[in-house]
């Protein structure tokens, strides 16, 4: 089994013995996310990202992955698939020759 399905049959396993999937509609995974996104800026809020406390953003990180996770099954997405589709949409968004050391919106390029 590979990482990522294996990652998420335990977030399964894990949701089902508590009888959750009852909550676990993809809008309320979406709202999951984007909170668990927020609480992980909030490790940084106010500080440098040198002084962000390492085991918060990894806690808060494991968070949006999770819900990230649970949200692909429930659509049945292939991760690495729809992350390779998208960095290939992005590398023709950003063409190296023209995004090379720029955060120049695609648009502006």
């Amino acid at each position: 089994m590979n990482d990522i399905k294996e990652i998420i049959e335990t977030l399964k396993e894990f949701r089902d013995d508590r009888d959750w999937e009852q909550f676990h509609n993809a809008k309320d995974l979406s709202l999951a996310l984007s909170i668990e996104a927020s609480e992980l800026l909030e490790s940084f809020l106010w500080k440098s990202a040198e002084d962000a406390k390492v085991e918060k953003v990894k806690e808060e990180l494991a968070d949006v992955f999770a819900y990230a996770f649970l949200i692909a099954d429930k659509y049945d997405f292939n991760v690495k698939e729809i992350v390779l589709e998208k960095i290939k949409k992005n590398g023709e968004k950003y063409p190296a020759s023209k995004a090379k050391g720029v955060s120049t919106k695609y648009n502006e390029l």
